[in-house]
């Protein structure tokens, strides 16, 4: 793959893995006393409103849940810091008071104090120590909009919550909401690595696995229950699946020389891997039990970081056959590969939005790198993070946010931006440096 020695003064060698030798920036970020359960501190930079250049955001009305002293953990709260952290809502407070969700609220009322719209709700005690959360979503002009029934325990709080902005989040933008999804990423701590699994805001952080080793290139399987990611324990890189429910895991790809950047198919079955085992760095297909390895192209350049679209069609891929790192893509059925990017010297890590209409990749930009994202119907590109050491770019499941690492003060960070570019968030640890991100799917 793609030699990276550094992000910014020195220049590009191609010998062996990118994603690998990034991993080794990772290792030079001290990082002193991080804990398992820090949580990553979720900062909005940007918003619509603060930009200027977007709609304006919508103003909403989130009151404390009736009944919800109830509870040991607040619902409502978790609903407010999604829809507020997203940028595209202003959140009107009415505290102390409550809207049941069983009393229709007066909507003139609520417009004439801002707001565009209204969310009461109620928590109800169940049977077997349970509680169920209603609550309904009204336009202050145009009436209600729906609402739901959720039931759940104690420790669901946070879900439920989440569950509940997602179902604002598309009524109102139109857009499939993005909070009750989960992100990976390493953590770095001293000698250690750490693979953490932590809801979409950082939030409810937990150790997947913890190693001496470096870990790298964590992917999710479409399903959400299975993570792909290659560690270093066995001193060279061996890729991984790891379930996550029973933290049992398997050797996917342990050929001769380096094994790395898994990427699942769509449909879980197969993964595409690169391998060094015949040569330079090439790309495979491997079933999910580790057989059936079958080279996918025949390059005298280096081919790696495959990414699937979502429609299992393509394979995007970085290779330098034309002199330079490119972008390119392979008809899995037919063989054809054509090259995707062309404005620069510099483009990388391909990753296709999952509603298959965008690609976002890494690209060099006057000795620097940042976030690009490729509209796939007009070939437009635009830039959209502005620092100079980005890298690992993950779309969210509704393919509006891009999840991505940086380094800030010396220390590595996660950052998001919308595909527009016109909201920003800053996810740290306070005392660790964070790398390698990937966004999960839709859990169904």
């Amino acid at each position: 793959m793609i030699n990276i020695v550094t992000h910014s003064r020195i220049s590009v060698i191609f010998d062996s893995l990118l994603r690998l030798v990034c991993t080794l920036l990772l290792a030079c970020l001290a990082m002193a006393g991080a804990r398992a359960q820090d949580a990553l501190k979720l900062e909005v930079t940007g918003t619509c409103e603060q930009l200027g250049s977007c709609v304006q955001v919508i103003p909403i009305i989130v009151p404390v849940f009736e009944k919800e002293g109830s509870l040991p953990n607040s619902v409502s709260e978790v609903v407010r810091a999604d829809l507020k952290n997203s940028g595209m809502f202003s959140l009107i407070d009415i505290s102390p008071m409550t809207l049941p969700e069983s009393t229709p609220p007066d909507l003139p009322a609520m417009a004439a104090r801002g707001a565009d719209a209204v969310v009461p709700a109620s928590v109800i005690p169940s049977s077997g120590g349970r509680y169920e959360v209603r609550f309904r979503l009204f336009d202050t002009t145009k009436g209600p909009l729906g609402g739901m029934s959720l039931q759940m325990t104690p420790a669901q709080y946070r879900l439920v919550g989440h569950k509940i902005a997602d179902f604002i989040y598309e009524k109102l933008t139109g857009m499939p909401g993005y909070f009750a999804t989960r992100i990976a990423y390493v953590v770095k701590s001293g000698s250690r690595y750490e693979l953490h699994i932590a809801d979409s805001d950082g939030m409810n952080a937990q150790t997947a696995l913890r190693s001496s080793e470096s870990i790298i290139s964590p992917t999710w399987s479409p399903d959400g229950q299975q993570i792909a990611y290659v560690s270093f324990e066995a001193q060279k890189p061996v890729v991984y699946v790891h379930t996550l429910a029973t933290g049992q895991r398997r050797v996917l790809a342990n050929f001769k020389g380096s094994n790395s950047a898994p990427a699942w198919a769509p449909d879980g079955r197969r993964l595409a891997v690169v391998l060094t085992k015949d040569g330079l760095s090439q790309i495979y297909l491997i079933n999910a039990d580790g057989s059936g390895a079958r080279r996918m192209m025949t390059s005298s350049g280096i081919d790696t970081e495959p990414a699937w679209s979502p429609d299992g069609q393509y394979i995007y891929f970085t290779s330098d056959r034309s002199g330079g790192p490119q972008i390119y893509r392979l008809n899995v059925a037919g063989g054809n590969v054509e090259r995707m990017t062309f404005e620069g010297g510099y483009n990388v890590t391909p990753r296709p939005s999952p509603d298959g209409k965008k690609l976002t990749f890494m690209t060099r930009q006057s000795g620097g790198f940042q976030i690009a994202v490729l509209d796939l119907s007009s070939r437009q590109t635009s830039i959209l993070s502005d620092s100079s050491s980005d890298e690992s770019p993950s779309f969210a499941p509704n393919s509006n946010m891009i999840l991505y690492a940086t380094v800030s003060g010396g220390k590595g960070m996660l950052s998001a931006v919308s595909a527009d570019g016109r909201v920003k968030q800053r996810l740290s640890i306070q005392a660790g440096d964070v790398r390698e991100p990937a966004w999960g799917p839709m859990l169904k």
